[in-house]
């Protein structure tokens, strides 16, 4: 690539500039705290390429028998680094008034001898970390809130409430993928841009702007080993994928299963596809695998912003309100005309295939 084309690009910095000038009245706090999360995810993607070069790989606190997080998961060692990485990359410029992650059980509140600020910020320090062991692509997923103004008024510590706001009142959501190169796919309620990491300058330059997901497409990704646990409207949905040429949609589908939520988002946003994970039968006590706050809003958000939709299989994803800082829920995302066909799906009734020993293929009619 030559040197002109490289330095024409806008910088991330540049970008953020750039929208703040749509709004004089702005105090550049939350473009201050968008390059703080920028700062961090450089850190993060300098720990994941070095691995086991620096001893990363593994569990945390492996010789102790391993340390578990709130979710009742295996922590890896980037898993911890992510989440110190992350706190200690926003929590000292006065922009945040609290925090919460999923490698946390409770919020985290900002030191005594910082500033407070306007906003809250929630995260996934590093999702798909099950990958970490197989090089596999994994990434940070974030969302920015406004904090409430009961918050901002008083100063007060933030409580599990505090960040119970449905995904529409985001102020901007955004991921970061550490892959063969280092990106940031940002979105500040106009649209999705992306930004890659250029490695001699150390900026995110801007590459891919005013991303859209196709709205239809022949590519789905869901995992299949939990087939005997789907709802019937998700079953009716793959198999009708799976039957390709010769059945109901009269087209072949490709199926992918990354198994990183990140690296699965944007593969969708490149080219589209539908990704699944939805609520299923394996654990009653679930309601979903995904988490709300940190999963299934920031990344509902961006593929809103671009076009697609996002949904719990039955309704919008943006509209839930959250009742708990670690709540699960089902999530389907990706090309429009197909979430919007697994919501139809859900809203049809079932169809009862009867059962009758009578007339089964070995009843006692039988030849």
């Amino acid at each position: 690539m030559s040197l002109t084309n490289r330095t024409n690009r806008s910088t991330l910095t540049q970008f953020l500039i750039e929208e703040r000038r749509r709004y004089p009245q702005a105090s550049g706090d939350f473009n201050a705290l968008i390059l703080d999360v920028a700062l961090a995810c450089k850190g993060i993607a300098k720990a994941v390429a070095y691995g086991e070069l620096a001893g990363l790989m593994g569990n945390h606190a492996e010789d102790e028998g391993g340390s578990v997080n709130v979710q009742g998961e295996t922590q890896k060692k980037l898993d911890v680094l992510s989440n110190e990485v992350f706190i200690h990359r926003t929590e000292w410029a006065g922009n945040l008034a609290g925090m919460a992650s999923e490698e946390m059980d409770v919020p985290y509140q900002i030191p005594a001898q910082y500033p407070r600020g306007n906003y809250l910020i929630v995260f996934d320090p590093l999702d798909g970390s099950s990958n970490i062991d197989v090089n596999v692509s994994v990434g940070s997923i974030f969302s920015i809130l406004r904090a409430p103004q009961a918050v901002i008024d008083s100063g007060r510590d933030v409580v599990d409430a505090d960040f119970f706001q449905p995904g529409a009142k985001q102020m901007a959501a955004g991921y970061a993928l550490y892959g063969p190169t280092t990106m940031l796919v940002l979105t500040v309620g106009d649209g999705v841009n992306a930004f890659t990491l250029d490695p001699n300058l150390g900026e995110f330059m801007l590459t891919h702007p005013k991303m859209k997901i196709p709205e239809d497409t022949h590519e789905f990704a869901i995992n299949a080993s939990n087939a005997r646990f789907w709802e019937a409207p998700v079953k009716r949905y793959v198999d009708e994928c799976l039957a390709g040429k010769t059945g109901a949609r009269d087209k072949d589908f490709n199926m992918r299963w990354i198994a990183s939520m990140v690296a699965e988002a944007h593969r969708i946003l490149m080219r589209g596809g539908v990704f699944l994970y939805p609520r299923d039968t394996k654990d009653a006590s679930k309601p979903g695998r995904l988490r709300l706050l940190y999963e299934a809003n920031p990344i509902g958000m961006i593929m809103e912003q671009a076009g697609g939709r996002a949904s719990t299989g039955e309704v919008p994803m943006l509209g839930v309100q959250p009742t708990s800082l670690h709540q699960r829920i089902g999530l389907v995302f990706g090309s429009k005309n197909e979430v919007e066909r697994i919501e139809r799906y859900h809203a049809e009734p079932v169809q009862v295939e009867l059962k009758n020993p009578l007339f089964a293929e070995r009843s006692l009619f039988r030849d």
